[in-house]
């Protein structure tokens, strides 16, 4: 998989650029750069799943579904 082919809108809650993160070859998020707002996380076993779940959290941070902390929390 290509992850160029994903196209990541800004984030909802600044504007900032999101990155796609994978943690310990088991799971994918996108979390923003500037202001730390993020999807949730999505697992994966193998290649094909791994695809879905980088597909499935581009999908959730282009609709707005994140998670954002305030300030002290």
């Amino acid at each position: 998989m290509n992850e160029i082919d994903i196209i990541l809108e800004e984030c909802p809650c600044c504007r900032g650029n999101g990155m796609i993160i994978h943690e310990g070859g088991w799971n994918v998020q996108v979390e923003c750069v500037d202001c730390g707002s993020h999807t949730v996380y999505l697992e994966y076993e193998n290649e094909a799943e791994k695809e879905e779940a980088v597909r499935g959290v581009a999908r959730l941070w282009n609709l707005g579904k994140v998670i954002k902390q305030n300030i002290g929390e």
